[in-house]
């Protein structure tokens, strides 16, 4: 068959069991020669001296600025190997690379860290355009946060090029700036039909870009996506990768993903270009995680078969299944139309959204034709409304599919039915009626965690953000300062009673709590008390902050972001806090951020903030109006806000890119008096929500504040407001996505100067 790799042959056989004697022996191939060298120039000469069978130990130790460049050429008997004298023995910093060509090399036990490459990829498959590897291997490897320090500066970690090339047992985490994670590239003729092998990896948590640019692994691109590409992505682990909505980016044919884990990753496994990819007996555990996805099938011949998926949440693009219109006659990098795909005996367990005919609009107007959904199992007894028809779904036949019985049907080719969930020793579900025989097949089979990246890694966990660390405590009397200085990841600093004067800003590098045991107040005497770092996040608890000692300039800040670029997210809790006389000069506000600087969450609970001659939360900055924004989850829960002088939210995401989730926006019993009326509040605005895709506003009181601003703008923006008090007058909604009048805006009560409103589009 068209898709299976000629990788998988003799020429593989032998390699693979010539590795397996070197990795577990501690033993090199049958060689002419052993050497080991100290750094980069002796590597160079030795590998000009090399012979099949060679084995090069690189010393252990930190090989800082190390620009590694490897060429040489052994045979499928005798590769000529090049490794750690131990495995993660070797580690690169600063400015290093590896670039490798030439046939049958193996490359092992190396572990980037603490630096970034100076080129364009950390690792590559080739010297020049001209100068690529072939049968050669990758294996044992880390590239562990390793990012270029501007956000939006663009590289790879591992690029592959050649042919017949594997790239096994390695370990990506921790990416942090734009990039695909790892790319197959087939920019040459030399890299077509390449048949690459990329098994047993561990890649590792990598967080939210809030960008496009942010996937894991890519196969192709648009331009080269006719072109087949035969790589098969086999038994690797993908942990918590959520850089984007396509944690897998397909963009050529004759692909084949099987037997992967992907472990509560933010996005879909997307065939966004490209025909004839299998999907075949993946395992999709959301765990309920806001976003989490399965596939999504675009493009002729796409077979999803055997497939496993478990709560996962994500909607529109980021479905457990979605099926996408296509556009007519589509240009080769836009949405071709799905035709003769079959997508047969998957099981999805309480998977919330199952969308077809996915992004129907003007453009994407073309249909699915010709493609099957049968033998499938579709189980939610929380949720009756799981699939959602944007179009005619005429050109798709159903056939056998099961349901659990609350599950609203698509007609024909679903049948209910009364059974009950039963968890198997691996913690899959199946159904408890043995006379069903959709889902799953019993030859379902993925890999183990334990069994993905090299043996010598430890796998990061996902441990708490705040309050894991020790307990210091802080008597009015002493230095605040030098106390937070001194603090470690995780430390809570524990205030007594009384006022503590801050004079010099207080810079937060890592994850911090500062907390008040009674009525502890912060004064400062800077623009900014704290400035958010790379590497920190903030959680303020039970402080009252003083605004009175402030300098009489304009542009205070509370909390600040850093004015540099940050390629790691932040967190901001706020929790029981008082705010107050922030007010001696204008634009005085609460958080203000900068360019490059991305929040996965702001939270605001059970806080008052009074006279603040600014902004409560400035998160505008991204303005350039290409898809980027600066903070993903904006939450104010049971808040109190008066005489504020501008915005309480300016939320700002521009442009028509459709590859990331947010922001979103949720506000509940909250009350806003008095808000938007400083002489400098140039917009006018109570509130400035630009291209938010989710506003959810819930049980909250409005009283004389200046327009709240809502601009939908890409995408399918959601905008729910419910049970609360507001002069509708003060509604400013508008929309480039839809007419407005195909929008649903009721009113549920009535008064005289403001109305209780639902308003949901």
């Amino acid at each position: 068959m068209i898709y299976r790799s000629k990788w998988i042959g003799l020429n593989a056989v032998i390699m693979s069991l010539l590795m397996l004697v070197l990795f577990t022996t501690g033993c090199d191939t049958p060689s002419q020669s052993r050497a080991t060298v100290a750094n980069a120039e002796e590597l160079k000469v030795k590998l000009a001296l090399t012979n099949p069978g060679d084995t090069i130990l690189l010393a252990n130790g930190e090989w800082k600025d190390a620009e590694l460049v490897i060429k040489a050429k052994g045979t499928a008997e005798a590769p000529i190997v090049v490794m750690a004298e131990s495995l993660g023995g070797v580690t690169l910093t600063g400015q290093s690379n590896l670039k490798l060509a030439g046939e049958y090399v193996v490359i092992s036990g190396l572990y980037f860290t603490n630096g970034y490459t100076p080129t364009a990829e950390v690792i590559s498959f080739r010297i020049k355009k001209d100068d690529l590897a072939n049968n050669c291997r990758i294996t044992q490897t880390v590239i562990e946060n390793y990012s270029n320090p501007e956000r939006h500066d663009n590289d790879y970690w591992v690029g592959m090029y050649g042919k017949n090339n594997q790239f096994d047992h390695n370990a990506l985490v921790g990416k942090g700036n734009r990039g695909v994670t790892m790319a197959v590239r087939l920019n040459t003729e030399e890299s077509l039909d390449n048949n690459h092998l990329i098994d047993h990896n561990y890649f590792g948590p990598r967080e939210n870009l809030g960008a496009n640019g942010g996937e894991t692994l890519r196969i192709g691109t648009s331009h080269y996506s006719l072109s087949y590409s035969n790589t098969q992505v086999i038994n690797n682990y993908f942990d918590r990768c959520d850089g984007e909505h396509e944690i897998i980016s397909n963009k050529s044919c004759g692909n084949l993903f099987k037997g992967n884990v992907f472990d509560e990753c933010v996005g879909t496994l997307t065939f966004r270009h490209g025909n004839e990819n299998i999907a075949e007996s993946n395992a999709f555990f959301g765990n309920g995680k806001p976003h989490t996805g399965g596939i999504r099938v675009i493009n002729e011949k796409q077979k999803v078969i055997n497939n496993y998926g478990y709560g996962l949440t994500g909607h529109r693009f980021r479905g457990a299944l979605v099926v996408m219109n296509g556009v007519p006659n589509s240009p080769i990098n836009r949405y071709h139309p799905v035709k003769d795909s079959q997508i047969n005996s998957n099981t999805f367990v309480n998977c919330d959204y199952v969308q077809l005919c996915a992004g129907s609009d003007a453009e994407r107007s073309a249909v699915p034709q010709s493609t099957s959904i049968s033998n499938n199992i579709f189980w939610n007894e929380s949720k009756n409304d799981v699939f959602t028809a944007y179009d005619d779904i005429s050109g798709i036949s159903f056939d056998g599919n099961i349901l659990s019985p609350n599950i609203k049907s698509l007609g024909a080719g679903f049948k209910a039915v009364d059974a009950k969930l039963v968890k198997d020793a691996s913690g899959l579900y199946s159904l408890s009626d043995a006379s069903v025989t959709a889902g799953i097949t019993k030859e379902f089979a993925v890999v183990s965690k334990a069994a993905a990246g090299p043996s010598w890694y430890t796998k990061p966990v996902n441990g708490p953000t705040f309050g894991y660390g020790k307990q210091i405590e802080v008597a009015a009397d002493q230095d605040l300062f030098k106390a937070i200085g001194e603090a470690k990841a995780g430390d809570v600093v524990l205030l007594a009673d009384g006022e503590y004067l801050l004079e010099k800003k207080v810079a937060v590098n890592y994850p911090i709590t500062i907390q008040s045991a009674g009525n502890a107040v912060i004064k400062f005497e800077k623009s900014n008390l704290f400035v958010i770092e790379n590497g920190g996040s903030l959680k303020l608890k039970g402080i009252t902050i003083d605004g009175v000692e402030s300098p009489d300039y304009a542009g205070n800040a509370v909390v600040a972001t850093s004015k540099y670029s940050m390629n790691r997210n932040y967190k901001l809790f706020i929790e029981d806090c008082t705010f107050r006389d922030l007010d001696v000069n204008h634009s005085f506000n609460i958080l203000k951020v900068y360019k490059n600087t991305f929040a996965d969450s702001i939270m605001i609970t059970n806080s008052i903030f009074e006279d603040v001659s600014g902004t409560i939360l400035e998160l505008n900055q991204e303005n350039d109006d290409i898809g980027i924004y600066n903070a993903e989850f904006v939450i104010m829960n049971n808040n109190s806000f008066k005489n504020i002088g501008k915005e309480v939210v300016n939320l700002h995401r521009g442009g028509s890119d459709e590859s990331t989730f947010g922001p979103l926006l949720y506000i509940d019993h909250c009350t806003f008096d008095k808000v938007g009326f400083s002489v400098k509040n140039k917009g006018g605005k109570a509130f400035s929500l630009h291209g938010v895709q989710k506003t959810a506003i819930t049980n909250s009181v409005f009283t004389d504040i200046k327009p709240f601003n809502i601009f939908h703008t890409v995408g399918e923006p959601i905008t729910m407001i419910s049970d609360c008090s507001i002069d509708r007058s003060k509604l400013e909604i508008s929309d480039n996505t839809a007419e407005l009048s195909k929008l649903n805006l009721s009113a549920s009560a009535k008064g005289t100067d403001d109305e209780k409103i639902g308003y949901k589009q």
